[in-house]
């Protein structure tokens, strides 16, 4: 669980680097990849925090 929070959240961060970096640089396909970026924090790694933290409140 936790090797893929940290997966993900990279994965997350690298996009919205690059997607930052292209918005910077006004290269096209900056929004698809900024969306994919801030798709990938809100269907990723939100959701795996929460439920961890739920997980170890069990405990």
């Amino acid at each position: 669980m936790k090797k893929s929070f940290y997966l993900v959240g990279f994965l997350t961060t690298f996009v919205l680097g690059i997607g930052a970096m292209f918005e910077f640089l006004h290269w096209p396909f900056r929004g698809m990849i900024v969306f994919a970026g801030f798709l990938l924090l809100n269907f990723g790694v939100i959701p795996m925090f929460f439920y961890h933290k739920y997980q170890t409140a069990l405990k």
